[in-house]
């Protein structure tokens, strides 16, 4: 696990991977989930790369054209909505995101223990995909089996969040104003989880 402790003690660098829940569409940057953490953290800002709409191919294609050293204390990776929204093989997803995490433990100076992984959120639970949610959580749920497992397999810390985006039909404040993606209050929700988890 990574602690608190050690990462407060002096000024870190933190790389958040993903797509358009760690770029934060359609909120703020200061409600961003990634933004949040270090707040939380109480260390600077993260490097970002991310855009909406990204598949694991993308983000690959992302990490290696930005030519990143392996400098980072701290490395977020959640990524695989687009594959499943995009109906991609799931076989592909499980290679390419098992790369992503190996790239994801590199960036970390080669420390695993700095590296996590967040599950995907179910956009089934929004105004936008509440017509087929049963088909979009179906499928999620096994994208989420196969990232839990990878993470598990390389010694990862894990964060399901999926449980918690499933309340967003229950609560309209936790989606953004697009319908379709979570908002600054439900991030927050994600980043109480995932601080207690870092503290543990």
């Amino acid at each position: 696990m990574i602690h608190t402790n050690s990462i407060a003690q002096e000024a870190k660098k933190y790389l958040a991977l993903g797509d358009s829940y760690t770029i934060g569409e359609s909120v703020s940057e200061a409600e961003r989930w990634p933004h949040q953490l270090a707040d939380r953290l109480k260390i600077p800002p993260p490097k970002i790369i991310a855009t909406t709409g990204w598949r694991t191919d993308e983000l690959k294609q992302a990490i290696e054209a930005a030519k990143l050293k392996p400098e980072y204390d701290l490395v977020s990776l959640l990524i695989g909505v687009n594959n499943q929204y995009q109906g991609k093989p799931i076989a592909v997803y499980e290679k390419e995101f098992e790369e992503l995490l190996l790239a994801s433990i590199m960036l970390a100076k080669g420390e695993k223990k700095n590296v996590f992984v967040v599950s995907i959120p179910d956009y089934g639970y929004t105004p936008f995909g509440k017509e087929k949610q049963e088909k979009i959580s179906r499928e999620l749920d096994e994208y989420n089996t196969i990232n839990k497992r990878v993470a598990g397999k390389y010694g990862v810390t894990y964060f399901n969040i999926t449980d918690i985006s499933r309340k967003g039909l229950d609560d309209a404040a936790l989606v953004a104003s697009d319908g379709l993606h979570p908002s600054g209050k439900m991030y927050a929700l994600w980043v109480e989880a995932m601080y207690k988890g870092l503290k543990d």
